[in-house]
């Protein structure tokens, strides 16, 4: 990327690329060091909560290994303080059009001109890598007064006047989906789990013969084709708006690369599988992660039931199933973190179920660059 200086009654901020370093302590490692700092900051102000704090030895491994997708970092500085970031991710598929980003100023310093200095770096880099669909998230609290922007997927909306809705509509980005962020009590009771898994269980034997399989990863050599079939689904049989996802192409290569991205950010992951027995096919999963810290969060990454294999109760059986094999694997974290679109009402539906509450809600947004 091309580095910039923008003057202003702030004062002058410069944007830079932020280098990917060797290791934490290494000199140049401070403005990668800067991109949890300050997205732990935008996130609790923006939700009001700390679910989503991560670290930078949770992030490098991914930063470092970038065979699977691309990642750019950006840092704005002012008077030798590193006041904002943005990161920015290119599937590398072929035929992909879009960059994904996150933008991340200092949520003291909001209306300083950093945030918008942020985004015009964002947009020129995609067009200089040929990216012309952008898109982006943001964060919102789920008890915000005021005005309400509606999904134009007709199911959900987010705070019309929050200054990240604003913003986003004032550089001409289009409201694409509303995001429902849930979380479940880990510490109270699993009654109703129990029940939900023994029910599911019953239907999906019964109405075709499938049976639950569980590991902690790394994955094991048996499952791992399986596994990447199911993953790769992710990226075409889940309500994504008029977000634009590439189909991603999995193979137990990118697994075995996954595992140790994950694994060397000190992560444990537990997955829960549906296998359709007469066929031996991966039809349905359900991934639980958690950092080195085993007190904090939980997130619940991918669920997914295969679209062929839906109206099984397969999608109960592998949350319910990974739920219960978590408490046994880490009692001490307090709640499971989960992001479902609105529109899923299926998943909500088992969400709720299960006990899950809404804690905050996400906006996708969208914007086709002019050349």
């Amino acid at each position: 990327m091309t580095n910039s200086t923008i003057r202003s009654d702030a004062g002058v901020l410069t944007i830079n690329a932020i280098a990917v370093p060797a290791s934490l302590d290494a000199p140049d490692a401070g403005p990668f060091l800067a991109i949890a700092r300050l997205s732990n900051a935008m996130c609790r102000h923006d939700t009001g909560h700390d679910y989503f704090d991560t670290t930078p030895e949770e992030m490098l491994p991914s930063w470092q290994d970038q065979t699977d997708r691309l990642q750019i970092g950006l840092a704005a500085e002012r008077s030798g303080e590193i006041v904002g970031v943005a990161t920015m991710m290119l599937p590398l598929e072929d035929g992909a059009t879009s960059l994904d980003f996150d933008l991340i100023p200092d949520p003291e310093r909001w209306g300083e001109g950093i945030e918008d200095a942020l985004l015009v770096a964002i947009e020129d880099e995609a067009r200089s890598v040929g990216r012309p669909v952008v898109q982006t998230w943001t964060l919102h609290r789920p008890d915000a007064p005021g005005a309400r922007l509606a999904s134009p997927t007709g199911v959900g909306s987010i705070p019309a006047d929050d200054r990240q809705t604003r913003f986003m509509l004032r550089h001409g980005y289009s409201f694409e989906q509303a995001e429902r962020n849930s979380v479940f009590d880990l510490t109270g009771s699993f009654e109703v789990v129990e029940r939900m898994l023994a029910g599911a269980l019953e239907v999906a034997v019964a109405v075709d013969d499938y049976r639950v399989v569980t590991w902690t990863v790394p994955t094991p050599v048996e499952y791992k084709e399986g596994f990447a079939e199911v993953v790769s689904r992710m990226s075409t049989d889940v309500p994504t708006g008029a977000i634009e996802w590439t189909e991603e192409k999995w193979d137990a290569a990118r697994v075995e690369r996954r595992d140790a991205r994950l694994l060397a950010g000190g992560h444990t992951v537990s997955v829960a599988c549906a296998q359709h027995v007469p066929t031996g096919r991966i039809v349905a999963y359900n991934e639980l992660v958690i950092a080195a810290d085993h007190s904090g969060p939980t997130h619940q990454w991918g669920t997914l039931v295969m679209k062929e294999h839906r109206g099984r109760r397969l999608g109960a059986l592998v949350k319910c199933a990974n739920l219960l094999r978590w408490r046994e694997l880490m009692p001490d974290s307090p709640r499971v973190s989960t992001f479902n679109a609105e529109e899923n009402r299926h998943m909500l539906d088992i969400n709720e179920a299960i006990g899950f509450v809404p804690a905050s809600y996400a906006g996708a947004w969208k914007k086709v660059l002019d050349d």
